[in-house]
């Protein structure tokens, strides 16, 4: 996919990274799997999410199990294939015009908040998919939406200025952002930044594990 995605953007729509040093297929490639594996990772946990409990139903009505534990689970899937891509995207920075600098050590601080996001969404919609069974057909089309209204194909600095509101709630812009600031271009994450994903992924984990608490007693009656 990486390869069919450099070839058409990179190809065919001629994107560029403005103010890199790199310009070479390798080098938007890198770029663009950048951004790739943060969607990537928010795509798999959210996409599995609202049959996290409905594929499970014997942990529901037969054992007394901690089913919070299954979107936990979850997540740790993929953010065991997240780290593995950004082995291969570190690699592909090593072989591009790209360089790669101490600055990749800030990625765990900027993924930290993202992760803990990701859970409480994942916890929410595992509940709401066990009430709801039409979420799932709501999510796909979701998830593609939110891969093209947020920076993985092109720089964040290439959306006019009057739609850069849409790119800005998607929650996977400014790590997008971030990753790249730091794998890239070498620069220190935006600590403000980073403290107000932090807050939003914190109350995102806590909300997301109280409506989960509070549903999981209705999960045997409609299963």
């Amino acid at each position: 996919m990486l390869t069919v995605f450099t070839f058409v953007f990179g190809e065919i729509f001629q994107a560029r990274w403005g103010g890199g040093e790199a310009t070479g297929r390798l080098d938007f490639a890198a770029a663009l799997f950048a951004g790739l594996l943060i969607y990537n990772f928010f795509s798999e946990c959210l996409g599995r999410a609202p049959q996290i409990i409905l594929s499970n139903p014997n942990y529901v009505k037969k054992v007394i199990f901690p089913l919070e534990i299954l979107s936990i689970i979850a997540v740790n899937a993929a953010l065991f294939h997240l780290l593995v891509a950004c082995v291969v995207l570190a690699v592909l920075v090593f072989f591009s015009g790209w360089t790669l600098g101490i600055d990749v050590l800030y990625v765990p601080l900027i993924l930290l908040p993202f992760v803990l996001f990701v859970l409480g969404v994942t916890w929410f919609i595992a509940a709401l998919g066990v009430f709801l069974r039409d979420v799932a057909q709501i999510i796909a089309p979701a998830l593609t939406a939110m891969l093209f209204l947020s920076p993985v194909f092109y720089p964040l600095s290439s959306v006019p200025p009057k739609m850069a509101w849409l790119f800005l709630i998607n929650p996977v812009t400014f790590i997008i952002e971030q990753v790249r600031a730091v794998m890239l271009l070498h620069q220190t994450p935006d600590v403000s930044g980073l403290l107000i994903y932090t807050c939003i992924g914190v109350a995102s984990a806590w909300l997301g594990y109280v409506f989960f608490q509070k549903t999981r007693k209705g999960f045997a009656d409609v299963l």
